[in-house]
């Protein structure tokens, strides 16, 4: 046989898409060349196979090697079509026979030696690859060769183990698959956190609704403490939702471990971080933090700190939950569901409207300081809480007492469950459309909010997500009720209590 194929799998953002890997010995002087747009760790597989095939105890022929990756206009990158390429050289030389190869997709790096190693990215070649065929990967990806998925997955660590199953002289067996560990994350409770009542309500409808929350305060008034808390009252991940973010993590280049796949990710970038490190980038490109934070939170702490350019590439994603990465090559998208946390001083000092501390800030200061953050990023930002400093004696009062994190997650789990059977998604989510049938909400109660919006002059974009606060409230009432289960109409006392967390819209210097 002077020609052979075998299959492969690129990464193209979250898609993996099949690559025929297609290898022919001809006669001429011994050349090894590799065609199909394929890039520096691409071109430098030959050296790798070259090595692998002959300390392997194999025969590299001393022919005129030609391999194609086709499609040929797809770029390929990465060293992941190292095992393919061997196989298919070593299929074509003689040297191994399968009349079965059709079944398989080989996705490892070899060593000199011929030993698989590891590769990034094989979590969506395993979603792509479904149960059409097996697919061989190296020992070290056995993590994510066990998620729970319809593909069987063959683990070897040496091209040989691969040969002598191909051949039939030795049989491996399918990977074992575990279930996600669904849990939530180990972070500390809420009642750890002195007071504070009206902040813990806003974070306890954040969570309930899938809704972006501000947090705004002087220093040291617990604000990072609060954010970082969220995870102990939402939900776990579904075995779906685990499944996409694990898809994500795969593809940060990274040995992955299974039990911390089911947790909800939470993402803090540092404020200096840059336009390309927050929505991904780069030549090959890799995904940022609004898609590590796919399914989860991303907090950004002191959030005026943040370059301007880089809070305003976040004003799509929140809304499309998705990001487009365009390159001269190719166009990638990764997913970015994900809930905004954020947090800031109300001013360049960090005490405007202290009753301790008295402002050092001129009013044109507060106004250039918030101003950082523009009109259509505040937009989206459903609730603006602030968070005020305690007097010490209250945070050494040991009769204060809050709720734990455990009360609060089964209102919020409740919340949850009401919005899922009723509208099949959480409340941040739903269109205008969606809204207006899903808050059943009198002609009385909508024509005093229509006033309350005029009033503040607020957008229609503001109008919808204050509907969609109300909405959360009333889910989080109905836990209270005699019969959870019905849900309960959008009332004037739940609109209220959405416009009282909408601070940076009215709490501004004259």
């Amino acid at each position: 046989m002077a020609i052979a194929l075998t299959f492969s799998r690129a990464n193209c953002g979250i898609e993996a898409p099949l690559i025929s890997v297609e290898t022919h010995l001809s006669n001429g002087l011994p050349a090894f060349t590799i065609v199909g747009l394929p890039e520096a760790a691409v071109k430098e597989s030959r050296d790798r196979v070259r090595s692998a095939i002959i300390n392997s105890h194999f025969t590299f022929p001393a022919r005129r090697i030609t391999v194609n990756l086709a499609p040929a206009e797809l770029p390929k990158e990465g060293s992941r079509f190292d095992l393919a390429i061997a196989l298919g050289i070593l299929l074509a030389s003689d040297q191994l026979q399968c009349d079965h190869l059709d079944q398989f997709e080989f996705i490892a790096e070899l060593s000199l030696s011929g030993e698989l190693r590891y590769v990034s990215g094989l979590i969506p070649a395993l979603i792509a690859a479904g149960h059409q065929r097996s697919v061989w990967v190296a020992k070290a990806n056995s993590e994510e060769a066990s998620i729970p998925l319809s593909t069987p997955t063959l683990e070897a660590s040496h091209i040989l183990e691969v040969c002598a199953h191909l051949n039939g002289s030795h049989t491996i067996a399918p990977s074992h698959k575990k279930a996600f560990t669904l849990r939530r994350s180990p972070v500390g409770d809420l009642d750890e956190v002195a007071g504070q009542p009206l902040a813990k309500r806003a974070l306890e409808i954040a969570a309930a609704g899938g809704h972006n929350l501000l947090l705004i305060g002087p220093p040291g008034t617990g604000k990072t403490m609060l954010a970082s808390r969220i995870l102990s009252i939402t939900p776990p991940l579904s075995q779906r939702s685990a499944l996409s973010v694990a898809a994500i993590q795969s593809l940060r280049g990274r040995q992955l471990v299974l039990d911390e796949l089911g947790q909800k990710p939470f993402r803090a970038p540092h404020h200096t971080a840059s336009a390309v490190a927050m929505v991904g980038g780069g030549s090959n490109p890799k995904p940022g933090e609004i898609s590590l934070a796919h399914k989860g939170i991303l907090f950004l702490d002191e959030l005026p700190e943040f370059d301007r350019r880089v809070l305003e590439v976040l004003r799509e994603p929140l809304e499309s939950g998705r990001i487009m990465i365009s390159r001269a090559s190719l166009q990638v998208e990764y997913p970015a569901e994900f809930q905004l946390l954020a947090a800031m001083n109300p001013c360049p000092c960090g005490f405007f409207g202290d009753l301790q501390q008295p402002c050092q800030c001129s009013n044109q200061q507060v106004k250039r300081y918030r101003a950082k953050i523009s009109g259509p990023l505040l937009d989206r930002i459903d609730l603006h809480v602030s968070v005020n400093r305690l007097p010490a004696t209250l945070l050494s009062d040991k009769k204060l007492t809050a709720e734990p994190s455990e009360v609060i997650a089964k209102r919020v789990l409740h919340a949850q469950r009401q919005q899922a059977n009723a509208r099949g998604k959480i409340n941040a989510q739903l269109s205008p459309n969606e809204l207006i049938h899903a808050t059943w909400i009198n002609q009385e109660t909508l024509s005093w909010l229509g006033k309350a919006i005029d009033k503040l002059d607020l957008s229609a974009r503001a109008f919808h997500r204050i509907l969609r606060i109300g909405r959360t409230i009333a889910d989080l009432e109905s836990y209270a009720k005699k019969n959870p289960q019905q849900s309960i109409p959008v009332g004037q006392h739940h609109l209220k209590e959405a416009l009282a967390f909408r601070q940076l819209d009215k709490n501004l210097p004259n």
